[in-house]
């Protein structure tokens, strides 16, 4: 790597930590909270707004049945979070929905699971960052216009931001989610102090406006289901809640404690800003409409629709415009941070499934800032071809998002529910019996609640958009399972066995050699020195006049390393190669040939394009033969280091020629050169055809690959 790709990094990412400071990267409740509860804290300033915008479909009456669907969604956020609670519990290692279905109901609905969470994820962040587009866009309209650009350029900030490590990336998101939580709660607090006791008139913008159903009839069983499509809508308020227990592992000491405290913390905050922005939007008579065009037949031209919680802060803030533009920079603000919670959550998720084998191994190991950072990076990638292909509208993402999220909390609950069963055979005592009657009757609700949900959700939305996220699910339980068999494939073919101590009855080296400069000398001097049994320089002829002014200077400077060519009609080196050293190897089965290869080290990115792509070729050819040995031998051009060291092969006692000399051999003074070939072949050069039998030649013209 560069120097200027170095520094690249490091300003990006920061200097490297140590594993043993891993410990002091956990994180306090405080700053938990905003790291793993900022999507669901800021799911709610777009959830209610999901609720009115599927109900006015059927006209403003309708707007009636939103605080009762709030309530249903509340209702379900309550279980959700207590049955989270015990799960935190029960599985404190981080696996969460994906351990606690695993162990409880087996491989199948762990993959499920994990499926749905690695979608459900990815889908947070496109969703999130969507959002926060659309609300600056009230204050921006150049954002507007660009969605997808802001969107793009946010993962990227956020994605750097996380490589940097987790307490880093906490603390940056502390302050942002707590003022936004702050800004709600004072906009709700204000909004019905001005109108329960100071009486003032506060109305939003769309309250006079006259919204037109896009339908003649919204009855009986079409009103049935755009009331569970609207349910379903602003059940969106849950995602994020399984992120606490999939990330107990980042919490200080006790981390179950912890982690269950701060998921109370999250479903109170929730619950209090998605029922008081509910409360608010029916008091102040805020509208949003699907086609605002066509459903608002009265609006001003030029009217553009803004998000509910927009139109909220400024009825509210009418009067105080510093407050408007509070409450708008911090939804913005925490709708991109709400990213983050998908950040800690896939990276956590990715490495315990590749240590289980499912996911490639690189997503195991964490990074130099002590995060995973190779399941960030493709966590970034994955949301932005979300970004790109749905053109950053939420309203067509919300449909694939809560899917996935409904499956694990449903799988996770059942699986809770057998854990329980499995507690209560092993006959604990009469308290500690009622205290897992009490965890076993929660997640049993639970399980009944999510599911009902789950079904509620394919019901309304499969032909919105459910069935992609369900053929995204399926796609990456068909390739986890694919990479298992592989990694089992490769650990089956690894096995050691007696015979695998065996050692080959000879060492055949081959030399590649294409010119006599420095790096061949070098090979040859490091190839004599392991001192194998048959030992061979070769050349490719693919220049005649070449291979006549090697094999002159061979014969010259009197090398004691036989030269053999390989001719080769169409000028090809690898393929010669390659069928030299298959007949080496049909000849003497029980023989290792090993081949070494002179190579540049070249020190700019530019100059590995103009070097080393025969080596290159070569290598990779090679590797897959057999019974074969590739050596790279080394040779430092001076753009590679300012500062190179002293090779020994450099050292004053080496021999001029590039080869070990008698001193310099393996043995000390006076030991014989290893392999020193009869001074009748110091000048012998063979020629061939590839089939290894050359026949004595005076050294014709060639060139050895390049």
């Amino acid at each position: 790597m560069s120097k200027l790709a170095v520094a690249l990094k490091r300003l990006v990412v920061g200097r490297p930590q140590r594993s043993d400071r891993l410990t002091s990267t956990l994180l306090p409740k405080r700053i938990a909270l905003p790291v793993f509860a900022s999507d669901a804290m800021s799911s709610v300033a777009y959830a209610p707004e999901e609720i009115f915008l599927t109900l006015s479909v059927a006209g403003v009456a309708s707007y009636a049945l939103s605080p009762w669907i709030g309530l249903a969604v509340v209702i379900v956020m309550l279980t959700v979070v207590a049955s989270y609670r015990q799960n935190v519990h029960a599985y404190p290692s981080g696996g969460g929905d994906y351990e606690v279905t695993t162990v409880n109901l087996g491989r199948t609905a762990g993959l499920t699971v994990a499926s749905a969470l690695l979608v459900d994820y990815t889908l947070t962040v496109a969703v999130s960052i969507s959002s926060a587009a659309a609300n600056i866009g009230a204050l921006v309209p150049v954002v507007g216009e660009h969605k997808v650009l802001f969107c793009v350029s946010a993962i990227v900030i956020l994605t750097a931001i996380n490589l940097r490590g987790l307490r880093e990336s906490g603390a940056a998101f502390a302050i942002p989610v707590y003022a936004f939580v702050f800004g709600v709660a004072a906009m709700i607090i204000w909004g019905f102090t001005r109108i329960l006791i100071l009486g003032d008139d506060v109305r939003a913008a769309s309250a006079n406006l006259h919204l037109v159903a896009e339908g003649n009839e919204f009855t009986g069983l079409a009103l049935v289901l755009l009331v569970l499509r609207s349910f379903t809508q602003g059940a969106a308020a849950l995602t994020g809640v399984e992120a606490i227990s999939n990330g107990v592992p980042a919490f200080r000491k006790p981390k179950s404690k912890n982690a269950a405290t701060t998921l109370l913390l999250l479903g109170a905050t929730s619950i209090a800003m998605f029922l008081g922005l509910i409360a608010l939007a029916i008091t102040t008579g805020a509208k949003i409409a699907e086609d605002p065009v066509r459903q608002f037949p009265d609006a001003p031209p030029g009217y553009q629709q803004q998000t509910m919680i927009a139109q909220l802060a400024d009825a509210v803030f009418a009067d105080f415009r510093p407050g408007f533009f509070f409450v708008i920079v911090m939804t913005a603000l925490i709708l991109v941070l709400a990213a983050n919670t998908a950040f800690n959550g896939f990276p956590v998720l990715g490495s315990i499934l590749s240590q289980d084998r499912y996911l490639p191994r690189q997503l195991h190991t964490r990074g130099d800032r002590l995060a995973f950072s190779n399941g960030i990076l493709a966590l970034s990638v994955f949301a932005v071809l979300l970004v790109v292909g749905f053109q950053a509208e939420v309203t067509r993402l919300i449909p694939l998002y809560t899917v996935g999220v409904f499956v694990s909390f449903t799988l996770s609950q059942a699986g809770m529910v057998r854990h329980w069963n499995r507690e209560l055979e092993l006959g604990p005592e009469t308290a500690e019996r009622r205290r897992i009657r009490r965890s076993q009757a929660i997640n049993g609700f639970g399980t009944i609640m999510t599911g009902l949900v789950l079904v509620t959700v394919l019901i309304t939305k499969f032909a919105l958009g459910a069935w992609i996220a369900i053929v995204a699910m399926s796609v990456f339980f068909v390739l986890m399972l694919m990479i298992q068999k592989h990694y089992d494939r490769v650990a089956a073919a690894l096995v050691a066995d007696e015979s695998d101590d065996v050692l080959p009855s000879r060492n055949h080296a081959v030399v590649l050699v294409s010119t006599l400069h420095k790096p061949t000398l070098r090979a040859l001097a490091y190839a004599r020195a392991t001192r194998p049994d048959i030992l061979e320089a070769v050349t490719v002829n693919v220049d005649d006049s070449e291979t006549k002014k090697l094999v002159d200077l061979w014969h010259t400077r009197g090398i004691p390393v036989p030269l053999k060519v390989i001719e080769s009609p169409y000028r090809e080196v690898t393929r010669p190669v390659l069928d030299y050293v298959k007949r080496i190897r049909t000849d003497s089965p029980r023989n290792v040939v090993t081949v070494y290869i002179p190579e540049y080290v070249v020190g700019h990115w530019w100059e590995q394009v103009l070097h080393n792509q025969s080596a290159l070729r070569l290598k990779t050819r090679l590797l897959f033969q057999p019974g074969v040995m590739v050596t790279s031998v080394p040779w430092q051009l001076p753009s590679s280091s300012r500062t190179r060291a002293l090779s020994p092969l450099d050292a004053p006692g080496a021999s001029r020629r590039g080869y070990p000399t008698a001193d310099t051999a393996p043995g000390g003074p006076g030991a014989p050169a290893p392999d020193k070939p009869d001074p009748a072949d110091r000048r012998e050069t063979r020629r061939t055809d590839g089939s290894g039998r050359g026949t004595v030649g005076t050294g014709g013209p060639g060139t050895g690959p390049r």
